[in-house]
C-alpha cells in the first residue's frame, strides 16, 4: 500500500493541475453569445489610425491575455484577421475604400485636397473628406435605401449629410458647419521660433487672434492677490474674447508667476483661476460662425505658466452644436445627456512641442475624447434605436503620429530604448483599452441580431526624416518662389515647370503652371518628366532611397488604383521612414530630421505597419476563426451586406469573404 503512495500523489497532482488549467481556460474566455439566424442590424467602429500587426502592436494578443476583453468576446464569437488599405493610405481614401467596398479608381477619393484640369494648382478644386467627393454610394446611402435606420458619428465623408431620415453627427472635415478647433495660445517671445520650428508643416495655431500679448497691467480684479504686477493677455476665436491675468501669488520677494485667472470681459470677474497643469470646468460661451451666433461652451488649460509671465494656454471648445447635427436637435439632446463634446485631438502641433507638460495635455484631451465616445455609443444606441451605427474616433492617429511615440516604439527609431519604449507602449495599450470600452458600451445593446464590426482605416509606420521635394525642384531651376514676411512660400507659377502638391502628386508645365491646370504632352514634356522620374528616383539623404515608386499618371490608375482625373504628372510612393514637406524653404534643404515620429500617408499599403485590425462578430459568421491570410479594405462592405442579406452595388470591387461565413 506504502509503495503506491507516491504513484497516488502524483495522480493527484496531475488531477489537480488538469482542472485548474480547465477552470483558468473557462475564465479566460469570453462567454458564448446566441445570435439570430440572420443579421439585421450592424455596429461599425472604426478608429482612425489604428496599427495592429503582430510582431509589435500586438492587438489580439493584447486580447487574449484579457488586457482588452471586448475585442476578445468579438474575436471568440466571431473572425478576425488583419486588413490591407488602399494607396495612397490616407484617411479620406480608405474610409471612402472601406465603405464602398471599391479602390480609388472606382470612388474617385485620391487623397484629402486634390486638383482636376481646368482649375488652378493654387488652391485644391476637390476635398477628399466632403461626402460630395464621392463617385459611388457608401454602404449608409445602401442601406438606408434597404429600409435601416443610420446613425453616422464623426464619419469622414459622411457630410454634407447624405442620410435622408438618419441621424448624421460631426462627419470631420466635410466643409459643412462649424467644426471649431481646439486652440493653443502662445505670447510673442515663442512666436518668431515656433514659427521657424514649424515651416513646412501643420503650422501653429494661434486661432483667430493673439490681440494683446503680455503686458503689465493694473487691473480692476482686485478679488486676486499677486505679490508682482498683474501681466494681461487678451485672445480672440470664433468672435470670443477671452482674457488672461497672470498672477504672482507667492510672497516669496521674487517676480514669480504661477497662475492665471480667465475672464470674458476685462474688467472681470474671473469664470476660472487656476495654476500650471490645470482644467477649469466648462464654461458657457456663445461664439460666432458665418455671422451666426450659437451657443457652446470651452474649457482651458493652463499648460506651462514661466516665471516672467509667459504661457502656454490650450482652449478646447464644445464639437457640437446645431450646425453640425442633423437633426439640428441632435446636438442639444446629446450636450443635455453627455456633456460638451471632445471629439479628437487634433491641431495640437506635436512639432511645435518643447515640454513635457504638452504631452500630458495631450493625453487629458485624448481620454476626454474616449471618455465621450464610450458614453456616446450607449446614448445614441439607447436613445435613438438605430439599425446601423458606425463610429469613428481619431485618437489612434493622433498619437502615433505625434512626436512622443513612435519614435520611442519602432527598433528601427535613432530614439528607441527599451525603456522608453515600454513606457509608451503602455501609453498606446492604454489608448487601445479606451478604444475597446467603446466596444463595450455597443455591446451591452446585443440583441442578437446586430453584427458588430471592429476595423481601421490605416496603420501608422515611423517617419524619422522629411523631405522637401519643392527644395529639390527649385535646386534644379524647376520651381520659383520667394518667402514672405511671415516666413511662408510664395510661388512664382508662370516660371514654375515642376511642383509637389500633397500628398503625392508631382505637376509638370514645361510652359509654366499660370492659369487652368492641363496636362501638357509632346517631347519638351516628355523630357522633362523623364528629368523630374530620374531625380526623384535617385533622391537620397545618403543612407537610403527616399522614394521608392514613380509612376506616370497615365500608368498610375493600374498601378495604383487611383483615379486618372484626380492625380498628379507623376504619383510617388516613398520609402518607410520618410515623410512629405510641400513647403520650399529659405534654407533650401530637401532633408531635415522628422519632429513628428509617425505617417501612413503614400507608403505602400503592405508595409509592415499599415495593416488594421478586422474584427467581426454576429449572425452567419464562424466562432473563433482566424484568417489565414490579409483581406482588402474593399472586402469588407460587400460582405457586411451579403450577412445583412442586402444586394451589393454593382460597382463594388471587393469580394465576400465566404471563409468567415458559417
Amino acid at each position: 500500500m506504502f509503495k503506491k503512495t507516491p504513484f497516488i500523489f502524483l495522480l493527484l497532482i496531475v488531477v489537480t493541475a488538469g482542472v485548474y488549467f480547465y477552470l483558468s481556460s473557462r475564465e479566460n474566455s469570453a462567454p458564448e453569445i446566441q445570435f439570430a439566424q440572420k443579421a439585421t442590424k450592424l455596429y461599425w467602429f472604426i478608429p482612425d489610425g489604428m496599427r495592429a500587426e503582430e510582431d509589435l502592436f500586438t492587438v489580439y494578443k493584447w486580447a487574449k491575455e484579457g488586457k482588452l476583453p471586448n475585442i476578445k468576446i468579438m474575436m471568440d464569437n466571431g473572425s478576425y484577421g488583419y486588413s490591407i488599405p488602399d494607396f495612397p493610405s490616407h484617411t479620406p481614401v480608405n474610409f471612402a475604400s472601406l465603405l464602398t467596398g471599391s479602390h480609388p479608381n472606382v470612388h474617385g477619393i485620391a487623397d484629402g485636397p486634390m486638383r482636376i484640369e481646368g482649375k488652378t494648382l493654387e488652391k485644391p478644386s476637390v476635398g477628399g473628406f466632403s461626402s460630395v467627393a464621392k463617385k459611388v454610394s457608401p454602404i449608409w446611402t445602401v442601406l438606408e435605401n434597404a429600409g435601416k435606420k443610420v446613425a453616422l458619428l464623426s464619419i469622414p465623408g459622411s457630410t454634407p449629410p447624405e442620410l435622408k431620415n438618419g441621424i448624421t453627427i460631426r462627419g470631420r472635415w466635410g466643409n459643412w458647419g462649424s467644426d471649431d478647433a481646439a486652440l493653443i495660445f502662445e505670447p510673442t517671445e515663442k512666436l518668431a521660433e515656433m514659427k521657424q520650428v514649424g515651416s513646412g508643416f501643420r503650422l501653429f495655431y494661434f486661432g483667430d487672434t493673439l490681440t494683446k500679448f503680455v503686458d503689465e497691467k493694473n487691473s480692476n480684479l482686485s478679488s486676486i492677490q499677486t505679490f508682482s504686477p498683474i501681466k494681461e493677455a487678451k485672445m480672440g476665436a470664433h468672435g470670443l474674447d477671452i482674457y488672461a491675468f497672470i498672477v504672482d501669488s507667492t510672497d516669496d520677494k521674487k517676480t514669480n508667476y504661477d497662475t492665471v485667472a480667465f475672464s470674458l470681459k476685462e474688467e472681470g470677474p474671473a469664470f476660472a483661476t487656476i495654476k500650471e497643469g490645470i482644467w477649469t470646468d466648462w464654461t458657457p460661451v456663445t461664439l460666432m460662425f458665418k455671422d451666426q451666433s450659437y451657443d457652446s461652451n470651452i474649457k482651458l488649460k493652463t499648460i506651462k505658466i514661466w516665471e516672467n509671465g509667459q504661457f502656454r494656454i490650450r482652449v478646447l471648445y464644445k464639437n457640437l452644436n446645431r450646425f453640425v447635427t442633423v437633426p439640428e436637435t441632435v446636438a442639444k439632446e446629446m450636450t443635455d445627456g453627455l456633456g460638451p463634446m471632445v471629439d479628437f485631438v487634433d491641431n495640437f502641433p506635436p512639432q511645435l512641442i518643447y515640454e513635457p507638460e504638452d504631452k500630458q495635455a495631450f493625453l487629458d484631451e485624448a481620454f476626454m475624447s474616449l471618455d465621450y465616445h464610450k458614453k456616446a455609443a450607449d446614448f445614441i444606441f439607447a436613445k435613438y434605436t438605430p439599425d446601423v451605427f458606425l463610429q469613428d474616433i481619431y485618437t489612434p492617429n493622433q498619437m502615433l503620429s505625434s512626436r512622443w511615440w513612435m519614435r520611442y516604439i519602432d527598433p528601427k527609431s535613432a530614439d528607441y530604448t527599451s525603456k522608453k519604449s515600454k513606457e509608451a507602449m503602455s501609453d498606446v495599450l492604454k489608448m487601445y483599452q479606451g478604444l475597446d470600452a467603446i466596444i463595450g458600451e455597443a455591446l451591452k445593446h446585443n440583441d442578437g441580431n446586430t453584427l458588430f464590426v471592429l476595423s481601421s482605416d490605416h496603420g501608422i509606420v515611423l517617419q524619422a526624416r522629411i523631405m522637401s521635394l519643392n527644395n529639390l525642384f527649385a535646386q534644379k531651376g524647376w520651381l520659383k518662389y520667394s518667402i514672405n514676411p511671415t516666413g511662408e512660400m510664395v510661388i512664382d507659377w508662370v516660371n514654375t515647370k515642376v511642383i509637389h502638391l500633397q500628398t503625392n502628386n508631382i505637376y509638370i508645365n514645361p510652359n509654366g503652371l499660370a492659369g487652368p491646370y492641363k496636362r501638357a504632352t509632346g517631347k519638351a514634356y516628355e523630357k522633362l518628366r523623364q528629368e523630374v522620374k530620374t531625380a526623384l528616383t535617385e533622391l537620397s539623404d545618403g543612407k537610403t532611397k527616399a522614394i521608392a515608386q514613380v509612376v506616370n499618371w497615365e500608368d498610375a490608375p493600374k498601378f495604383f488604383e487611383v483615379p486618372s482625373d484626380r492625380i498628379g504628372d507623376l504619383t510617388i510612393e516613398i520609402a518607410p521612414g520618410y515623410g512629405f514637406s510641400e513647403a520650399a524653404t529659405a534654407d533650401g534643404k530637401v532633408f531635415t530630421d522628422s519632429l513628428t515620429s509617425g505617417n501612413k500617408q503614400a507608403y505602400d499599403p503592405k508595409t509592415n505597419g499599415m495593416q488594421t485590425p478586422f474584427v467581426i462578430m454576429g449572425p452567419g459568421v464562424k466562432r473563433g476563426y482566424k484568417l489565414d491570410k490579409s483581406i482588402s479594405h474593399i472586402d469588407q462592405m460587400p460582405t457586411l451586406l451579403r450577412l445583412m442579406s442586402i444586394q451589393i452595388p454593382q460597382y463594388v470591387q471587393g469580394r465576400v469573404l465566404i471563409e468567415i461565413i458559417k
